[in-house]
């Protein structure tokens, strides 16, 4: 993400050895999606690098930038492209992942502990592990 003209990451980067990654025109749409910033999110909570913070805002401020619509959100269709319009479509996983693992990643008050207590499901919803059930007797974290 850092690397295109916009912050924001392309569907697909590659590599070829003895040179940097580069990106293909039909790889290089961007559809919203969280695994960057929930990348972030998990290693900030296990290091308390602010440096993933840092960039985790960078990419909050590209996605308002360049992907911003009246009422929504839309995918971007060329992250190298800082002239593009972005697309009327917003992909569900935008609001359920994307933001609400960058709300983590700034809250500094969640009692979200994903080392000890909880785990996420595929959707990004966190869930009292198990054994943390049933040793206090409470419900699981929603």
């Amino acid at each position: 993400y850092a690397r295109t003209a916009t912050g924001l990451a392309p569907e697909i980067v590659k590599f070829k050895e003895g040179s940097d990654m580069y990106v293909e025109t039909r790889d290089s749409h961007y559809l919203l999606r969280p695994e960057a910033v929930e990348s972030f999110f998990v290693l900030h909570h296990i290091t308390g690098d602010p440096i993933y913070r840092e960039w985790g805002w960078e990419i909050f401020l590209a996605i308002e930038r360049f992907c911003k619509l009246p009422v929504a959100y839309g995918s971007y269709k060329n992250v190298l492209d800082p002239n593009v319009k972005p697309d009327d479509r917003m992909e569900s996983f935008f609001l359920a992942e994307t933001i609400k693992y960058l709300f983590l990643l700034f809250d500094p008050d969640t009692d979200l502990d994903i080392i000890n207590k909880h785990v996420f499901n595929t959707e990004a919803h966190a869930l009292t592990l198990l054994s943390e059930v049933e040793e206090v007797g409470k419900p699981p974290y929603s």
